[in-house]
């Protein structure tokens, strides 16, 4: 590796958006190659055996993959075909409360209605019509903020319900408690204050998803989806190279074109003085967020949740009421460790049994902590989990938690432990990393900003390294029309 090599493209991340990226411009015909600084690629999105159990493995940031299916890049990319099995629980997602009580997102939004109670009718009216035009709502919601919506509708309702709910207009719907905490629990994803227009944002949407058509898990864990890429990458002349930390653009070879699935703080690192200087006062002055503490378990039987039905979901939100989840978010962005965290657990037995070995069953958790924490807050997620199933201490075999400020050790872009790569603010919505009409493109000609720290947000979507690499290829190699993603081309 260094400057006397030659090639058309540059990719630096192997994460979901650096592969998304790296595959464009690959199918383009171009030469590329990947960097990546971990031994493994995949970046959040890596299946790991961390030592816990024998053959047992965990995923190492992101387990449950509403937008697997959904999202443009991967609709075109078809994982199906490929050999990716994603499955579906018959319960989305869940919410557990005291007193045995549970909000509960069934696939089916008839039965989730019916579950509900006075607030059913509610639930219908904010979901339903984002439901029915699921296509147009992620289109939507995960364009690249320049284009006019492919469906004009769809954006309306879906601005509705965000503004809706992303406002002190938030509770004026609901009469009980239970129907509120469903909607926030899922919002929590985006670590942020609440309510907010990101939180909202981030609620609805993937709230629509759990209906139609499901939260998809990929059998044999995050790996399968990063290992489809990977094989394309390579199936179309890439080359990718592990354990390579890019500190310096002196240890790049030359190219045309170099896509940073980085944060930006990486990527001023790198170019250091090669930007100019309004442009880095600009990355030097973004701002990250709050952070996760992540817990993994090894479990010697099903979490014995109080309400079955929760049981059902492989994905449960554990904090309690919106209340107590409005006040756990505040003390965390007030730099304080909230008492009762919020916190994201997964269970992917619930839809892959082949995850449990030799009767062992790992379970995934992150909580809500202050960025930068060093605390290891794994006794307390336990607890929380307790509080809804009693008797989760008895089948907790091995805990490990990873705090905050440890998790870019396995990923750099968890600065401080904020893996969204940016605070999701409503204005870092609208200028990430930088207000552009081209927000992907540096002032350097041909190198781009490819990661989450781009538009449109974080996730498993691959819509941020897409977006880029097709501006790249117009802007740097006249190619007006991006390859077809479908398999077998």
């Amino acid at each position: 590796m260094g400057p006397a090599e030659r090639c058309d493209v540059v990719v630096v991340g192997s994460g979901p958006n650096g592969l998304a990226a790296a595959v464009t411009m690959a199918r383009a015909g171009l030469d590329v190659r990947v960097y990546e600084a971990q031994s493994t690629l995949g970046g959040g999105a890596r299946t790991l055996d961390f030592g816990m159990a024998p053959g047992l493995v965990h995923d190492i940031c992101s387990a449950v993959h509403p937008l697997a299916a959904a999202s443009p890049f991967f609709r075109e990319f078809d994982l199906a075909a490929r050999g990716v099995e994603l499955r579906y629980s018959d319960v989305s997602y869940a919410q557990p409360l005291d007193g045995g009580r549970a909000g509960v997102a069934y696939r089916d939004l008839d039965r989730t209605v019916e579950g509900l109670g006075a607030d059913g009718r509610g639930w219908r009216r904010l979901l339903g019509p984002l439901v029915r035009h699921v296509p147009g709502v992620v289109d939507a919601a995960l364009s690249d903020r320049r284009s006019l919506p492919k469906d004009p509708l769809s954006a309306v309702q879906l601005g509705r319900a965000v503004v809706e709910q992303g406002t002190r207009l938030w509770n004026l719907r609901w009469k009980d408690e239970v129907a509120p905490a469903l909607l926030t629990g899922v919002g929590a994803h985006a670590i942020s204050t609440l309510p907010s227009l990101p939180v909202a944002g981030t609620a609805v949407m993937l709230a629509a998803l759990a209906h139609s058509p499901g939260w998809a898990l990929p059998v044999g864990g995050s790996q399968a989806i990063v290992d489809a890429m990977i094989d394309d990458l390579k199936a179309h002349g890439a080359m990718v190279t592990t354990g390579a930390e890019i500190t310096d653009f002196e240890q790049l070879p030359t190219a045309r074109a170099y896509l940073f699935d980085t944060t930006p703080r990486n990527l001023l690192q790198v170019m250091g003085e090669r930007l100019p200087n309004r442009y880095r006062r600009t990355l030097a002055g973004y701002r990250y967020g709050d952070a996760v503490c992540k817990v993994d378990f090894v479990l010697s039987g099903p979490v014995p949740w109080t309400h079955p039905e929760v049981g059902r979901a492989s994905t449960v939100h554990v904090c309690g009421t919106r209340e107590e989840m409005a006040r756990a978010e505040a003390e965390v962005a007030a730099g304080r460790h909230a008492e009762y965290p919020m916190t994201l657990v997964s269970d992917p037995t619930v839809t892959d049994d082949a995850r449990e070995v030799d009767g062992l069953r790992p379970l995934w958790a992150y909580a809500h902590v202050p960025a930068g924490s060093t605390v290891d807050i794994g006794a307390t997620v336990q607890a929380g989990i307790e509080r809804f199933a009693p008797g989760f201490g008895d089948v907790v075999v091995e805990r490990r938690a990873i705090p905050a400020a440890q998790m870019a050790h396995h990923n750099a872009n968890y600065i401080g432990g904020d893996f969204a790569a940016g605070a999701l603010t409503t204005w870092q919505l609208l200028a990430r990393p930088a207000l552009r009409w081209d927000p992907w493109a540096t002032p350097v000609p041909g190198v781009y900003l490819c990661s989450s720290a781009s538009p449109p947000a974080p996730g498993v979507h691959g819509m941020c390294g897409w977006h880029a690499a097709r501006r790249a290829l117009r802007a740097v190699f006249g190619i007006k029309r991006p390859p077809s993603l479908a398999p077998h081309v």
